[in-house]
């Protein structure tokens, strides 16, 4: 029995479940198909041959932490110094350091529901009380000042693209958040781990508002690197050395060939293709299912589509299993990512090739019609 209140990773779950039963699509695990760009697998490779297995730094390589900090410059015109970046192992390991070093036990964090379920596991793995914001497609699936008024929390933790919904976070929220955090002495953090996966706008960088939001971001999504287990932090320069002392003790460094290899992650040509094959394949899948499921936010990144399925359930994780195993299509049941309404909606990943898609659309048809 667990010390902490710590409930499952449903969609891992349902992944077990679903490789034991031939032929189905897998539209429920947010991990991408596609390779890493080529660079970064010859730098791994060179890495191997050279023998760099030692661990690194506790903050990281720091040549890998310049490159960060220039593809800040890059892509955002944001100037961060190279020593606020922090190299963690993978984003799941930046959430534990910066959730450790800003907040005691029972301190509470605002966490928009539906959300990312492993935020509230790390909070509840360190006593901290997640306080949770109900969101909904009237702000976009956004947390909103309005939303924190009166609201007791030390932190407030955002995402954009939003894991479930794939909704972006406008520049007018992100400054009236900034400001209102400021002024409350309330810390931002924003998890942008989907950047570079939007598709009709450019994403902002709460970093463009205000100096002193916390940042985590990595390798997994954009970058094609999932089982490379490498994140970052973007921290204030007086939390840096905090962080470093939880690494040194919890992971002392993040892995090491990993680190050499993301060297060669930032080619943008590469990744303009990344972008462009998920565009392709939201617009797919998107106008695919929007006749047969209630779409009430189009996503805007990420390559996920949250879809209320109310019409055919108010149980969407039975919803989820009748339909891995009559129509073998796997998909995530929206109870993963909160409680608010969320018995009534699924998440579709769109992490898989234009054919499957297709067929996968035909598969739901047919079974709910």
């Amino acid at each position: 029995m667990f010390g902490r209140d710590i409930s499952p990773f449903i969609v891992m779950d349902l992944l077990r479940e679903a490789q034991n039963i031939p032929d189905v699509i897998h539209l429920e695990i947010g991990e991408p198909d596609l390779k890493p760009p080529p660079e970064a697998i010859d730098r791994l490779n060179f890495a191997i041959k050279n023998n760099f297995f030692n661990y690194t730094p506790a903050l990281g390589l720091w040549e890998l932490r310049e490159r960060i900090a220039k593809h800040y410059w890059d892509y955002y015109r944001v100037e961060i110094p190279p020593n606020r970046i922090v190299i963690t192992t993978g984003t799941s390991g930046a959430f534990l350091v910066v959730y450790s070093i800003l907040l005691k036990p029972y301190d509470r964090i605002a966490l928009a529901d539906p959300s990312y379920p492993c935020y509230k596991n790390f909070a509840n793995l360190l006593s901290i009380e997640p306080a949770f914001i109900n969101v909904d497609a009237s702000t976009n699936y956004q947390i909103t000042p309005e939303h924190l008024k009166g609201l007791d929390v030390k932190a407030v933790h955002i995402s954009s693209p939003s894991n479930p919904t794939g909704t972006v976070y406008d520049e007018k929220n992100l400054k009236e958040l900034c400001e209102y955090c400021k002024d409350k002495g309330i810390y931002l953090i924003s998890d942008e781990i989907y950047h570079g996966l939007v598709y009709e706008k450019k994403e902002k960088t709460v970093l463009e508002f205000w100096d002193k939001a916390i940042v985590i971001n990595g390798f997994s999504k954009f970058f094609c690197m999932p089982g490379f287990r490498l994140g970052w932090m973007v921290l204030p320069e007086e939390l840096v050395r905090f962080a470093e002392i939880v690494i040194q003790n919890v992971f002392i460094s993040a892995p090491t060939l990993s680190q050499y290899a993301a060297l060669g992650a930032f080619d943008y040509e590469y990744l303009s293709q990344i972008r462009q094959t998920f565009k392709i394949r939201r617009d797919l899948l998107y106008e695919g299912v929007r006749d047969i499921f209630r779409i009430d936010a189009k996503p805007e990144g990420a390559f996920y589509l949250w879809a209320d399925v109310s019409k055919y359930t108010q149980d969407s994780y039975q919803f989820a299993l009748k339909l891995l195993k009559e129509a073998k299509v796997a998909l995530t049941p929206g109870v993963d990512f909160g409680r608010n309404n969320t018995h009534k909606f699924i998440r579709l990943a769109y992490t898989r090739r234009e054919g499957e898609l297709r067929l996968a659309i035909e598969r739901l048809k047919e079974y709910l019609s």
